[in-house]
């Protein structure tokens, strides 16, 4: 069973977020963890969402527009090196509510209660006419990079900050798609190694054989999703995937922040 979750999962969600910015590791994460402790999925996510990055780029960052890229890209990677901070405080707060629905138990730690709470309010950009229309003038993209990355940082989710600040940049489908994805591999790398100092070390050794090759499969997926989506970069428009995406992020948002994922 864990094997056709974790393929189709991959698969669906990461040609989702060739257009959309929407976080393959926000739906992954949750997957992993219905078969292996949070630490391990956490460190598993990890590997599929940054090979899955690098390989976006290589698809598409040849249309990236790099003076965007650098104006964005620099206060994003620098402010969420204080978001992925945030998160490894918060982590360490234990659970603040516990319930049981029948025999089994769940708790809502701070970390989950904020995380969930902040996919939430990104699901609302996609949900939300007026907040699908908004946009900012090219001359805040410094703005746009301290905003989406301290949120990339924290919650893993940035796309609906960053599109917001991307999508008035005068980029067409095609620049739009590869400055996304040069932006969002700049954070998640800087990101990455932030967490990495404070959870993954100790993950990685708890690592078995069966999960590799989950991460493998994982990883295998991903890249296809990559793949078909970039192949329908001139077939897709971006509002054709807001509402998907936004009910996904509003069910992960609302199942973190109950404790029921």
């Amino acid at each position: 069973m864990e094997y056709i979750v974790i393929s189709a999962v991959a698969l669906f969600v990461s040609s989702l977020t060739l257009f959309s910015g929407f976080g393959l590791g926000t739906v992954l994460m949750p997957a992993f963890a219905l078969f292996f402790p949070i630490p391990v999925a956490i460190a598993a996510t990890a590997v599929v969402h940054l090979a899955n990055n690098i390989f976006k780029v290589v698809l598409t960052g040849r249309n990236a527009d790099w003076g965007v890229v650098i104006r964005f890209a620099i206060t994003a990677a620098l402010a969420a090196i204080l978001g992925a901070s945030l998160l490894i405080r918060l982590s360490g707060i234990p659970a603040v509510i516990s319930y049981q629905i029948g025999e089994r138990e769940f708790g809502v730690t701070a970390v989950k209660l904020v995380v969930g709470v902040l996919i939430i309010g990104f699901a609302m950009f996609d949900l939300v006419p007026r907040l699908q229309k908004l946009a900012f003038d090219r001359k805040y993209l410094p703005l746009g990079g301290i905003l989406s990355g301290f949120f990339g940082g924290l919650s893993g989710n940035q796309g609906a900050m960053r599109s917001a600040f991307l999508i008035k940049s005068g980029l067409d489908t095609k620049a739009f798609v590869g400055t996304n994805g040069v932006v969002a591999f700049i954070v998640d790398l800087v990101r990455l190694l932030v967490y990495g100092a404070a959870f993954y070390a100790a993950s990685f050794t708890q690592i078995s054989g069966d999960i590799w090759r989950l991460v493998l499969l994982g990883i295998f997926f991903a890249f296809i999703g990559s793949f078909i989506g970039a192949r329908l970069v001139k077939k897709v428009t971006l509002h054709s995937v807001q509402y998907i995406v936004g009910v996904m992020l509003l069910v992960v948002g609302v199942g973190l922040a109950t404790g029921l994922l």
